[in-house]
């Protein structure tokens, strides 16, 4: 027999009082959460920096609005992945959300690096 709670200072007392000598366990949810604490807050930290290094994607967006040649729609391809990865949170602490980011705008920096290769480069404009 045991109790499990989020190990509010009461709930504990409450538990102690009314059975005492029960085996008394946080709930791991609850423990986790606490454990990560640090490791979300850096993880926080590292999503904000990231979208930083990529905030100017609207004016890439706007050059390429109302046309619809093959170029237009891979800017318009690349801006949307990048917005997804942005708005992709995940659920601390079981997900870092930052991590996710970080591996996310890797895969679309690694597709833009391979399409560069193959076309000897990107027009002037497009090389931020």
């Amino acid at each position: 027999m045991g109790v499990v709670s989020d190990g509010e200072r009461s709930v504990r007392n409450a538990v102690a009082e009314v059975f005492p000598g029960v085996a008394h366990q946080l709930c791991h949810f609850h423990y986790l959460r606490q454990a990560a604490g640090p490791m979300w807050e850096a993880d926080r930290h590292a999503k904000k920096e990231l979208k930083e290094r990529v905030r100017g994607i609207r004016p890439l967006e706007r050059a390429v609005e109302g046309r619809e040649d093959e170029e237009a729609e891979i800017v318009q391809g690349y801006c949307a992945a990048v917005r997804s990865a942005l708005s992709d949170d995940g659920r601390p602490p079981l997900e870092a959300s930052g991590l996710r980011l970080e591996a996310r705008l890797s895969a679309v920096s690694q597709s833009l690096d391979r399409v560069a290769e193959k076309r000897g480069g990107f027009p002037s404009p497009w090389n931020r």
